[in-house]
């Protein structure tokens, strides 16, 4: 029976002209690309692709059928939406927040998500940044928010937004308003576990290391942990959240913003195909940004 999924990946294919790239397109790794090609070419009968070195290219075949593979997807992309649009509760769409993003940043984008769909309701949930990218492509979550760098695994994503960082130190760690890392001295830094988030931790990190090159860092489960030892006069905190307070903690705005927090959206091109469009990315990540 034809798919969804087998006209994803001609039409990925057939824009991509190469196995690798077009599997990162359709969400899905090259073996499983290569049996959906195999299968479509028997479905229809035709020889779609030619293989090259590396490269394929459309058969007449292949040319004669693209146009209606397109629009044959489109149908199918706009019978989704139809159903959405006619469930009475309305349109549910699934955000998904990294524990790093500041609540007020939070609140901007599930507002936005909001407006993207007249009635459409938002529903919210938190987690690690990898937890996040695996449920944004397997359907579980139309968009999140999540730490970059990251491994996209084939997933749509709007661009890098910064936000600024402070430090939270004990009190009579530090007493200037403005700090470099290097003055922060004698005590570590809290930082969540790798495994949550590896490659924007490894930069965060790496960071940390060229600037604060002694120090050390402690793991803790999240900001409000990382805050208790800071009161406690055991760690300091590295946040972008400018509420995040306590009695006997200071907060000091980092020099030259060595380590902001990267921060973009992510979301399926084929599961979410509403998310497309420029504007709506414009606008989560305009929320993102003046949070």
């Amino acid at each position: 029976m034809l798919t969804e999924r087998h006209l994803q990946i001609f039409i990925a294919l057939a824009e991509e002209q190469h196995f690798g790239d077009a599997a990162r397109v359709v969400g899905i790794t090259q073996p499983p690309l290569s049996q959906g090609l195999r299968r479509l070419e028997a479905l229809v009968g035709a020889k779609l692709f030619e293989r090259g070195a590396g490269r394929v290219e459309l058969t007449p075949a292949g040319v004669a059928l693209l146009p209606y593979a397109r629009r044959a997807l489109t149908s199918i992309e706009e019978l989704h939406q139809a159903a959405v649009a006619r469930d009475p509760e309305g349109p549910e769409i699934r955000l998904g927040l990294a524990p790093e993003v500041p609540p007020s940043a939070g609140a901007a984008v599930a507002a936005a998500s909001g407006s993207m769909i007249p009635g459409s309701r938002v529903t919210v949930v938190t987690g690690p940044t990898s937890s996040l990218i695996n449920q944004v492509n397997t359907g579980r979550l139309t968009l999140a928010a999540v730490l970059h760098p990251v491994v996209l695994d084939g997933l749509e994503a709007g661009p890098v937004s910064l936000l600024p960082t402070w430090a939270l130190a004990p009190a009579g760690v530090v007493d200037e308003e403005v700090v470099g890392l290097r003055q922060l001295k004698g005590l570590p830094i809290a930082v969540r576990p790798r495994t949550e988030a590896p490659a924007a931790r490894d930069l965060f990190l790496d960071t940390l290391a060229l600037h604060r090159p002694t120090g050390g860092t402690v793991v803790v489960t999240d900001e409000r942990a990382g805050l208790a030892m800071a009161a406690a006069g055991q760690a300091i905190v590295v946040t972008a959240d400018p509420g995040l307070t306590a009695q006997g903690v200071t907060r000091h705005r980092l020099a030259d913003d060595p380590l902001p927090l990267r921060l973009r959206l992510v979301w399926s091109r084929t599961r979410t195909p509403f998310l497309r469009p420029n504007d709506v990315m414009a606008q989560l990540t305009e929320a993102l940004v003046a949070s």
